[in-house]
C-alpha cells in the first residue's frame, strides 16, 4: 500500500469519477444498450458518512445513466455532474459553487479524462488498476482496484487523520 505524502487534515472535499473508480472498469451492457454498473457497498458507506460529517462530496462522471444519479443522490451527495466530457468545466463549477480551495480537495480518477483535474487538486488519488499516466501524477495509489473499495480506502484514511473515523460523531451520538 502506498503512503499518502500529503497533510490529510487539509482535506474538506472528496470528488470521485465513477467508471473505473466507484465501479469497476468493465461495464456490462443491458440488452437495450444501457451500461449497467456494480458499486461497492463499503464505498457507499464511506461516501454517506463523509456527507454526514459535513464534507463536500461530489461526483464528476462522463456517464449519463439515471441509475448512477439515483445511487449517489440516495447517499446524500449534493454535487453530481454527469455527462462530463471535459471534467475541468465541472471542477471549476464545483469550486465556484462551494468556495473550496484546490488544496482542500481529494480527487480520485483512473484514466486520461481525469488527468487535467487531478493536476489541480491537493490530493490526486487513484485505484490500483488506474492507467499508468494517472498513477504517475497521483499522490496516493490505493491498494484497492476500481469498484473494489478504493473510495472507502481514501475516505477512511482522511477521516482517521482528522480523528473522525470511529468517533462518536460518525455514529451520530
Amino acid at each position: 500500500m502506498s503512503r499518502i505524502n500529503y497533510d490529510l487534515t487539509r482535506i474538506k472535499a472528496f470528488v470521485f469519477d465513477v467508471d473505473g473508480v466507484l465501479s469497476a472498469d468493465m461495464v456490462p451492457l443491458h440488452p437495450n444498450g444501457e451500461p449497467m454498473r456494480m458499486v461497492n457497498i463499503k464505498d457507499g458507506y464511506a461516501l454517506q458518512l463523509a456527507v454526514r460529517l459535513g464534507y463536500i462530496v461530489a461526483i464528476i462522471t462522463g456517464g449519463r445513466t439515471d441509475a448512477v444519479r439515483k445511487r449517489f443522490e440516495a447517499l446524500g451527495i449534493p454535487y453530481i455532474y454527469m455527462g462530463a466530457s471535459v471534467k475541468m468545466n465541472e471542477y471549476k463549477n464545483l469550486i465556484q459553487e462551494t468556495g473550496l480551495k484546490p488544496e482542500e480537495i481529494m480527487y480520485m480518477g483512473d484514466d486520461i479524462p481525469d488527468y487535467e483535474v487531478m493536476r489541480q487538486v491537493g490530493l490526486p488519488a487513484c485505484p490500483a488498476d488506474a492507467s499508468p499516466e494517472i498513477k504517475a501524477i497521483s499522490t496516493y495509489i490505493s491498494y484497492k482496484n476500481g469498484g473494489c473499495g478504493c473510495g472507502r480506502d481514501v475516505i477512511e484514511q482522511v477521516l482517521k487523520a482528522q480523528n473522525k473515523w470511529m468517533a462518536d460523531e460518525a455514529f451520530g451520538w
